[in-house]
């Protein structure tokens, strides 16, 4: 009798497991959500200012269900389409990339670059995400070029190491962004400093939010912080969270909008609308863009 209930509670083990698994990988993964915060960064009487927060669409090229998911954020209107990275998954994925961006293309954008824009992704332990410690592997390269093109080329603005200020929504916006932490890409010392004095908004891109960057960030007194690259934890335990971040942000602050601690910043993480290939499974995380209306102070 005991081994029967050994045996049984094996098999029910078993297939919980698989049909945790199938889930994961069939259906929340492909559960694209909208979410939706208030930010207070505007001055008094303001009229709300909308941004669509975009990040890690790790596009394949066969992704047809994710392109046209993005592609219908257009018909909400926003004011400024922000992309905080990792757009790519494979040397021919930037057609589909473009097919997801294509309809946004006509709106105020600006964009920073992860490392899956830059190398693809290649296999890995999974449970290497756990250590402490992981050395990054690049893969093979990708055409990031090619997207930065038609990004700009489009009026976007590229905010890899740079500043720009410009105007959206009717409102001025000073934005400062640096190229991936992740990668030790960034160089936030070129483009610090203060916003302009008459800016309506400040804004801060980075693709990792590593605190080393956005303690600066905030330092210089930016309103809003956004980033990417955790993917909110991509397998997270209910009622627990993420279990890690991929980087040094605290697991508590793995995805949605926070305020940095010790600051007047803001700070919002999108968990992303993509997964690692060779890792197609998200759990108690579903793949998600993200509206910002800012209001007033």
């Amino acid at each position: 009798m005991r081994k029967r209930t050994v045996f049984r509670l094996a098999a029910g083990t078993a297939a919980l497991g698989a049909a945790t698994l199938a889930y994961a990988s069939l259906i929340e993964r492909n559960m694209f959500t909208l979410r939706r915060f208030d930010v207070p960064v505007l001055a008094p009487d303001s009229e709300p200012l909308r941004i669509l927060h975009l990040s890690d669409l790790h596009m394949m090229p066969e992704q047809r269900r994710k392109q046209g998911w993005v592609a219908a954020l257009a018909g909400l209107d926003p004011d400024l389409v922000v992309v905080t990275g990792d757009n790519l998954a494979h040397p021919e994925a930037v057609p589909g990339a473009l097919r997801a961006l294509q309809p946004l293309l006509d709106l105020p954008g600006a964009f920073v670059f992860g490392s899956n824009d830059y190398t693809g992704p290649i296999w890995k332990n999974p449970f290497s995400y756990l250590l402490p410690e992981r050395e990054y592997q690049p893969g093979t390269d990708l055409p990031f070029e090619e997207l930065r093109e038609v990004l700009v080329g489009a009026g976007w603005h590229d905010l890899n190491n740079r500043r720009a200020t410009f105007k959206a929504g009717g409102r001025l916006i000073d934005a400062a962004g640096v190229d991936d932490p992740h990668i030790e890409r960034d160089d936030y010392a070129t483009v610090a400093g203060a916003p302009v004095a008459d800016a309506d908004l400040s804004l801060g891109l980075t693709h990792s939010p590593e605190p080393r960057v956005l303690d600066e960030m905030a330092a210089d007194g930016l309103d809003l912080l956004l980033a990417g690259h955790t993917h909110g934890g991509q397998v997270c335990v209910p009622f627990v969270g993420a279990l890690v971040t991929n980087c040094e942000l605290p697991r508590s602050m793995a995805k949605g909008l926070h305020r940095w601690p010790g600051t007047d910043s803001w700070l919002h993480v999108s968990a992303g609308l993509g997964t690692h290939p060779t890792a197609p499974v998200r759990f108690a995380c579903p793949p998600e863009a993200s509206l910002l209306t800012l209001i007033s102070r």
